[in-house]
């Protein structure tokens, strides 16, 4: 039934690819796909160490984890897999992996082969990856297997009267680098101890950028010595809130929008929705210290732009998901973030529990929680300690990776 569900899953994204641009990147991706991973690896005498991610956000979880294994293992080639277009098409130039490829099927024989030409002596699946055939090759050939960052919860299939077959799975993994301790519990309540609780690889991640961060020179002339909220990547859900707190805080307060998307149609929808003194970045010329809200018409800055604000609203909360709010949470600042959809994100609903971070349901909701704040500089700062130490207390899952790594490798 699994193996007869991929090859249905396969044709399916066959037909979408007639008519969806991402599907037929998902299909095209894999066209000739071995004798590629042949040819790339054809005269590869180094050590393999194979990284799957399953998209992009899986990714910035993995990324430490290659730049630190990079390090301490030199003579290691990396060999990064993606099964979504979101992720390979946009990280297929990633520098620190030497070899980029989309994941084949998992089929009995597509998992041979891969593994046949790869020859990985290590493989690192991260967060949600179980690939069963994949997972058995690898097993069969003594390859150890590390789950990093991933994160269980009751409602999944590994943990019903029915799920044993899946279980199989899990218990084929050398070790579980977990983000929690119910995960913890969950893989020990089917009978699995190899875990280690580390938290989640990507605090190590924003941790360095923040520390590498930018000096953004427009936007430091436009805060001049005005308070600011940093909006980062704003939806329209978020700006229909956010903008009669803005029009209603002209002179008293700035703000800077960061769009999830730079396309013409969003970044006018986001002037129209305002009748105060707007910019964008790539107008941006005197006198900006005058001006109340600073539009970002570009991409890679946002994590930067943070350090330039006393408060973080970061969008996604009432659409498909919550972007990133560790990055804002580094530079210990309150964050505010949409009601509907954060659960899912363990960062979210702790750093709410902490006081760090405040779920708003509307405008009104959204200014009481502000005003709460600023009305009492008690609950600002300690809000402002609380993110900041929660970012402090969860670094390091990288490196308690990369230390067993060294338990398996070195040995060997």
């Amino acid at each position: 039934m699994y193996s007869l569900g991929i090859h249905l899953f396969a044709g399916l994204a066959r037909i979408a690819a007639l008519f969806n641009a991402k599907s037929k990147a998902f299909v095209n991706g894999r066209s000739k796909i071995f004798s590629n991973l042949k040819k790339a690896l054809k005269n590869e005498q180094s050590p393999i160490a194979w990284v799957h991610c399953a998209s992009l956000g899986e990714f910035e979880q993995g990324r430490p984890v290659i730049e630190q294994f990079r390090k301490e293992f030199p003579s290691f080639k990396i060999l990064l897999t993606f099964f979504s277009p979101s992720g390979y098409e946009v990280r297929k130039d990633y520098p620190q992996a030497d070899y980029t490829f989309y994941l084949p099927w998992d089929t009995t024989t597509n998992a041979r082969r891969f593994v046949e030409i790869a020859r990985p002596q290590i493989a690192f699946f991260i967060k949600y990856e179980f690939w069963r055939n994949y997972t058995l090759t690898l097993s069969r050939k003594n390859i150890p297997i590390l789950s990093v960052s991933s994160i269980f919860r009751e409602n999944q299939i590994f943990f019903k009267i029915y799920g044993g077959w899946f279980r199989s799975i899990l218990k084929k993994f050398d070790h579980f680098f977990v983000q929690n301790e119910k995960s913890n519990q969950l893989l020990k309540s089917i009978g699995i101890k190899n875990i280690t609780i580390v938290g989640d690889t990507r605090f190590d991640r924003v941790n360095e950028v923040v520390r590498n961060a930018k000096e953004i020179q427009i936007a430091k002339e436009f805060k001049g010595n005005n308070n600011i909220i940093v909006v980062g990547s704003c939806w329209s859900e978020d700006l229909e809130l956010l903008a009669p707190h803005i029009n209603g805080s002209a002179g008293k307060l700035k703000f800077i929008i960061a769009p999830h998307e730079i396309k013409e149609s969003i970044l006018t929808e986001i002037e129209t929705s305002l009748n105060v003194k707007t910019i964008r970045y790539s107008k941006a010329g005197q006198n900006l210290n005058e001006l109340d809200v600073l539009i970002i018409d570009n991409v890679g800055m946002l994590s930067s732009l943070y350090q330039y604000g006393e408060f973080a609203f970061v969008g996604g909360g009432f659409g498909k998901g919550l972007h990133n709010i560790l990055e804002a949470a580094c530079y210990g600042i309150p964050i505010f973030f949409g009601n509907k959809n954060y659960k899912k994100f363990q960062e979210a609903t702790d750093l709410i529990m902490r006081g760090g971070a405040f779920e708003v349901s509307d405008y009104a909701d959204f200014k009481s929680k502000y005003e709460l704040l600023i009305s009492r500089p008690e609950n600002y700062q300690l809000a402002c300690e609380v993110t900041k130490s929660y970012i402090v207390e969860n670094i390091g899952a990288t490196q308690k990776v990369i230390d067993h790594c060294h338990t398996l490798l070195d040995k060997s």
